[in-house]
């Protein structure tokens, strides 16, 4: 099992950039793939972004050109760097990673956009 700790969060305006951190305990970080995930009141848990271990992205079409999704071995830690944010992309973030078909979840860091 792994845990992951997700920081960073906070109030922002609307346009402004915030950066999230997610650092992993144990071995083998490199080999895994990790994501970030939010959730919004009365909302349902949604993907925002994945990197591989080999370092591939993918994003949700609503956070492209707006969101990067990056790692760093070493420090086995993810970030999500958020630009341009909206009131919309207010929720809470939460960092993913899978160990066999299960899914471990951080305590997830709060994110709200003032318009």
């Amino acid at each position: 099992q792994v845990q992951l700790v997700e920081s960073g969060g906070g109030l922002v305006q609307a346009g402004g950039s915030l950066r999230l951190s997610c650092a992993a305990s144990g071995n083998s970080f490199s080999s895994y793939a990790m994501g970030w995930y939010r959730q919004a009141p009365g909302k349902q848990r949604e993907l925002v972004a994945t990197i591989s271990s080999g370092g591939s992205t993918n994003y949700v079409d609503s956070v492209k050109g707006r969101f990067t999704i990056s790692r760093d071995n070493a420090k086995n830690t993810v970030y999500l760097q958020m630009n341009s944010l909206k009131p919309e992309d207010t929720a809470v973030y939460y960092c993913n990673t899978k160990r066999g078909y299960i899914d471990q979840w951080g305590q997830g860091t709060q994110v709200t956009v003032s318009s």
